[in-house]
């Protein structure tokens, strides 16, 4: 469509200058309560509950993006412009650059105002480890790691699958990731059922999350940081994460920033140990957040002018 450019820029200016505005709709959130309706479904529908997984996995991800193409079909149907402005509204709500921005300053101003007490309560809020022991540098860290790991799966992959296959690729995507947050948990309960859920959303992320690296090496030479660091780090570091994608950005940033990222954690009353990244460097400190903040923020726009050129090749192809 010649006019997805255009609909790719003025969502990502919606979401720079709105966030995400509380109280409006968000197909997230309707993505949410269809995993919770429909998971006991289809627990029901096999005694084998990896299989049953497979199916929910697939059957809500084939599902979103046959809705959303349908309704975005319809709308472009009865007006062009009709069809365009919901196709900006949808990818806006696939888009997080300034909600990311805005919940880890606020993790920062709560440090800054609050004390430790605050900023545990702040950072509680977007994470999913244990937050009740955390010292302030640990604090800091669980901050920081939020905006690299998530530059990922709230920029970059959206506007990935975007340029692959429209807006109804990109909802597809967001259903992937929503799925693995809620169901892509390796304990009793999702093990076996959210296997299927989590490898996709690895396999998603998967070439989003190592474009990163340059992204985020091109974005600290920007903003006077350490950009070789970031990509030496980025490529030796991101591989020993426990994840296969999260470990990328987040190394990216250790290095660009000079900061220790990762290490153990407490998750679900379980201690995780996990590697460091950039071991070499100092712990993460407050006034780390704001710059990370800045750093995702350039790599977004980054990122966006990328999708931008390779979107005007394509159509000139």
């Amino acid at each position: 469509m010649e006019s997805m450019g255009y609909i790719i820029g003025a969502a990502f200016i919606l979401d720079l200058l709105l966030g995400d505005p509380e109280g409006w709709p968000h197909p997230v959130r309707w993505m949410g309560r269809a995993i919770g309706y429909f998971e006991p479904r289809f627990r029901r529908l096999t005694p084998r509950v990896g299989r049953a997984g497979t199916l929910f996995a697939l059957s809500l991800i084939t599902g979103t993006f046959i809705i959303a193409w349908v309704v975005i079909f319809v709308a472009g149907a009865l007006h062009p412009i009709a069809g365009i402005a919901l196709e900006v509204s949808l990818l806006f709500f696939c888009i997080s650059t300034r909600s990311l921005e805005k919940a880890a300053l606020g993790v920062y101003t709560a440090l800054r105002q609050e004390g430790l007490n605050g900023g545990r309560a702040a950072v509680a809020l977007i994470v999913g480890r244990e937050t009740a022991a955390l010292d302030e540098p640990e604090v800091a860290r669980a901050a920081v790691e939020t905006v690299a790991e998530n530059l990922v799966d709230g920029v970059l992959s959206p506007l990935f699958f975007t340029l692959l296959g429209g807006v109804p690729l990109a909802l597809a995507f967001k259903m992937t990731n929503t799925l693995d947050s809620m169901v892509g948990y390796k304990n009793e309960t999702y093990r076996e059922f959210g296997r299927a859920a989590a490898r996709i959303d690895d396999a998603a992320n998967y070439v989003p999350a190592r474009l990163s690296v340059l992204f985020i090496a091109a974005a600290a030479q920007l903003a006077r940081q350490k950009g070789l660091a970031a990509l030496k780090i980025g490529f030796r570091d991101g591989r020993k994460h426990t994840s296969p994608n999260a470990g990328y950005a987040e190394a990216a940033f250790a290095g660009a920033l000079e900061v220790r990222l990762g290490g153990p954690g407490t998750y679900h009353g379980a201690r995780i140990e996990k590697p460091y990244l950039g071991k070499e460097y100092r712990a993460v400190a407050t006034d780390d957040i704001p710059r990370a903040c800045r750093l995702m923020v350039i790599a977004s726009l980054l990122w966006m002018a990328a999708v931008q050129i390779l979107y005007l090749i394509i159509q000139l192809m």
